[in-house]
């Protein structure tokens, strides 16, 4: 007696090729693209999507969560600072109080969590995709030029793949240490850049929350790529200012949307 449903493989592969046809064409127009999937870009997208703003995260890795999944050399517990623990409570993530002010949680814990709620918030992925530039117009970013991951991995002679691009009316760099769309404004001079200073972790959390901002119209700067881009003292294995900055990178590019987009909270 069969256990499971009579289903065959075309099926399977209409069903696959289906939903991502879909999101490719729901979100070539998109409200927000953010560029990598951490805690910074999970956070702001989830906050975004919760608005009901089509938010799109683009990650060139397979899984999505970045560095949340474990915290320092190898040891997946991770830790925040008061007050980002009250976003634990926000997302019903079990954790324990450490020391006077500092939290610490299993990293699988917290970040599954934060995936699921920015999933169950509407937000849309395209994973192993690589950001490759930026569009512009009117000195304004309007959108990114993406590729499959594994083009850049093939070797040149063969891999005379051109890349598609997708508009936004913003787009958030968190795509961590290697800020690819702030970097890309660099190189052309559009934008300034200092890189990353010396770990002081009490110094480093601080700022990257008061760093996030736009740094280019239409490109707001959130988590790492804050530090990056401003030469903020690196934070290390605890992730509060990565949650706190995605939240200010989402009440930003929502104020954006209303300003320069004219886009109705739905």
């Amino acid at each position: 007696m069969p256990i499971f449903a009579k289903v065959g493989e075309k099926e399977i592969t209409r069903a696959i090729a289906d939903m991502f046809h879909e999101t490719l064409t729901e979100y070539a127009d998109a409200d927000v693209i953010i560029l990598g999937a951490g805690p910074s870009g999970l956070m702001a997208g989830k906050e975004l999507a919760s608005m009901k703003f089509k938010t799109l995260i683009v990650e060139q890795n397979n899984y999505i969560g970045g560095g949340f999944w474990v915290g320092g050399y190898m040891m997946n517990p991770v830790t925040v600072r008061a007050p980002a623990q009250k976003i634990f409570d926000e997302l019903k993530i079990q954790y324990k109080q450490v020391a006077d002010g500092l939290y610490a949680t299993p990293g699988p814990n917290a970040c599954s969590k934060l995936i699921a709620a920015a999933c169950d918030a509407g937000v849309k992925f395209l994973n192993l995709t690589k950001f490759d530039d930026l569009v512009l117009r009117d000195k304004r970013v309007t959108g990114v030029v993406v590729n499959w991951m594994p083009v850049s991995a093939l070797p040149r002679n063969i891999t005379c793949v051109d890349p598609v691009a997708l508009e936004a009316k913003v787009v958030i760099d968190a795509s961590g240490h290697d800020s690819v769309a702030v970097k890309r404004l660099k190189e052309r001079g559009l934008v300034n850049f200092a890189g990353m200073n010396p770990m002081w972790v009490e110094q480093s959390e601080d700022l990257v929350v008061e760093h996030t901002g736009e740094v280019f119209p239409g490109l707001i700067a959130a988590g790492m790529a804050v530090t990056e881009t401003f030469g903020l003292p690196r934070m290390g294995p605890t992730f509060g200012g990565m949650l706190l900055s995605g939240k200010k990178a989402a009440e930003i590019a929502t104020l954006k949307l209303k300003e320069v987009a004219h886009v109705k909270i739905r």
